[in-house]
């Protein structure tokens, strides 16, 4: 899908690319895709430097083939490609943490009530204590890299629950708002509108 006149995916390995740390940048994608991929940098003269790697079943084997294409002693950011509007502020302090504790998950509270439905009932919860996860989730590479030794599980919905099995314990950093995933039509256009007030800065 086009943002702002390109590929939602340009705008995010942009967006990392052109952040203080300037990361080395590796595209994990459907190897169905990797023609298709070539041929849209070709048309859009996207040529921002990246590894491109085939992607897996699951979320969890796409990102352990994209593990075995890092250098050990490295810090790793793995972030959702629909995350277009991820700031540098918050690319650097997940960086940041991760090098001075061994991981950083951003994260925002919650600012709706929340509500956990149990057969025909549901339970309130505290929203004080509820957090939204967002990406990028960063690790120190010995961290990530045992972690996904494990076997799959189908408990494992993001890189954090992923290292949490290990025993690890997860440091949670603030997220921002802006930092939206682009899932529905609306978003899209929420993300044009930030995209155009981050380009007047």
């Amino acid at each position: 899908m086009l943002l702002n006149g390109k590929p939602i995916l340009m705008h995010t390995i942009e967006a990392f690319y052109y952040s203080d740390f300037k990361p080395e940048i590796i595209l994990v994608l459907n190897v169905d895709f990797h023609t298709y991929w070539e041929q849209l940098c070709k048309n859009y003269n996207f040529s921002i430097p990246h590894t491109l790697i085939k992607g897996g079943l699951q979320r969890f084997h796409s990102v352990k083939n994209g593990i075995e294409a890092l250098r050990e002693e490295s810090v790793v950011a793995i972030h959702d490609a629909v995350r277009p509007i991820v700031s540098n502020e918050l690319i650097c302090r997940s960086f940041i943490e991760a090098e001075q504790t061994g991981n950083a998950v951003v994260a925002i509270k919650s600012k709706d009530s929340v509500r956990q439905q149990k057969g025909n009932s549901s339970l309130a919860l505290n929203r004080d204590e509820i957090y939204l996860i967002q990406t990028p989730q960063t690790f120190q590479f010995e961290l990530l890299n045992q972690a996904y030794k494990q076997e799959y599980s189908i408990e494992f919905t993001d890189d954090a629950s992923v290292v949490e099995r290990t025993g690890i314990s997860l440091n949670l950093i603030e997220g921002e708002s802006k930092n939206l995933k682009i899932t529905f039509p609306e978003d899209l256009s929420l993300a044009e509108f930030y995209l155009s007030q981050k380009n007047k800065t």
